[in-house]
């Protein structure tokens, strides 16, 4: 069973060569951070923003190649975490059927959030982790 979660917040050092996203449980206290790299975490800032770009960066690029195919980015899932990694799944709607594709979910986030799609958080994972 996978949790609801919300992007509680994001911690950008100028400082560090990673950042953190805490991730809380829409209807419970569990919480986590997970590390991420700069450049994620700078796209996620950039589209929780809402700052535009002159060109397409590399998440807004994804977006539009999901919708131009016909297919509707319907929920991030956090469906693993192994040697201290996690992992992650895009669930993609597209002529009826859903296709699961693996992602960083520091990507999944940064492709999901400017669209408000929903993250989940696998019981396993959050288990290990709070």
């Amino acid at each position: 069973m996978a949790v609801l979660m919300e992007l509680h917040k994001i911690i950008i050092s100028e400082l560090q060569d990673s950042q953190i996203i805490v991730l809380k449980e829409v209807d419970g206290e569990r919480n986590f951070p997970i590390v991420i790299g700069n450049p994620e975490a700078m796209a996620i800032d950039r589209r929780l923003n809402r700052k535009e770009t002159l060109r397409p960066m590399t998440h807004d690029l994804l977006a539009s190649v999901i919708e131009k195919m016909g297919g509707t980015l319907e929920r991030i899932e956090i469906n693993d975490l192994a040697d201290h990694t996690f992992f992650a799944l895009l669930h993609i709607r597209k002529n009826g059927q859903v296709v699961q594709v693996d992602s960083r979910p520091s990507d999944a986030i940064a492709l999901g959030i400017a669209t408000t799609v929903p993250i989940y958080v696998a019981e396993h994972v959050l288990n290990a982790v709070c």
